[in-house]
């Protein structure tokens, strides 16, 4: 995951982001569940501290920038919560693995404001 501060979010928020890929034939499968995801999974996410979460697609490559409140808390809450660890798995269903990048903190380069 990368974060960085920017002016284009509360200043209250850290924005997250993150790419993943899906695997061969899945797009379809992957759009429906984004389409009407559990309510529990929406809960879940606002608990956490996630105030928005936009997902684009490139071909298999998805492209995730999440705005959260507190990033401890939402990683916690996406790893131990039962109904995060079951949306997770399904996802996991239909994302190739990627590598971990070297470092998940990222320094801000350039903005347009």
């Amino acid at each position: 995951m990368t974060t960085w501060p920017g002016a284009t979010h509360p200043a209250d928020t850290t924005v997250v982001a993150k790419r993943t890929r899906l695997k061969p034939g899945m797009e379809h499968a992957y759009e429906a569940a984004h389409r009407h995801p559990p309510a529990e999974v929406t809960v879940a996410l606002l608990t956490a501290g996630v105030t928005q979460w936009r997902i684009w697609r490139s071909g298999l490559d998805l492209f995730h920038v999440i705005d959260v409140v507190d990033r401890g808390r939402m990683r916690r809450v996406l790893t131990e919560d039962p109904t995060m660890v079951a949306w997770g798995a399904r996802m996991r269903e239909l994302l190739e693995p990627l590598p971990a990048p070297e470092s998940d903190d990222f320094e801000l380069v350039w903005t347009l404001d």
